[in-house]
């Protein structure tokens, strides 16, 4: 097993944006699903993003679509999240996650739901601010 790296994390004014980025290093990206979790206090872990390595087919939870946005550096072993218009709510600790092989973009999708992925990063802390 493989541990992600996240970084980038921080505070930012609500309204504002921000972006993170997930290195899994010594991983084989291909056929792979990555995926973005967050997870605030007192609350479930929900998926927030996810992305097939492969196809780069994305999805993501209804309360940050049209506002982040998922994307992959396959040659650099990298994940991203693009965080824009940022909301109070979006304050939690964001995990990178990965899993494979998976070669089905629905299946992958239907990870951020279930969060059945292998590799968890230790988590980083996104806080919006008022």
């Amino acid at each position: 097993q493989v541990q992600p790296a996240e970084s980038g994390g921080g505070s930012v004014q609500a309204g504002g944006s921000l972006s993170i980025s997930c290195e899994v290093s010594g991983y084989t990206f291909s056929e792979s699903c990555m995926a973005w979790f967050r997870q605030a206090p007192g609350k479930k872990r929900e998926g927030v993003a996810s992305i097939a390595t492969g196809s780069g087919y994305s999805d993501y939870v209804d309360s940050v679509a049209g506002r982040f946005r998922i994307s992959r550096d396959s040659a650099k072993n990298m994940v991203y999240l693009q965080m824009n218009s940022l909301k109070l709510e979006d304050t939690a600790t964001y995990y990178c996650a990965a899993v494979r092989p998976v070669v089905s973009d629905a299946k992958c999708a239907r990870r951020l739901g279930n969060g059945n992925f292998d590799n968890w990063g230790q988590g980083i802390q996104v806080t919006v601010s008022s």
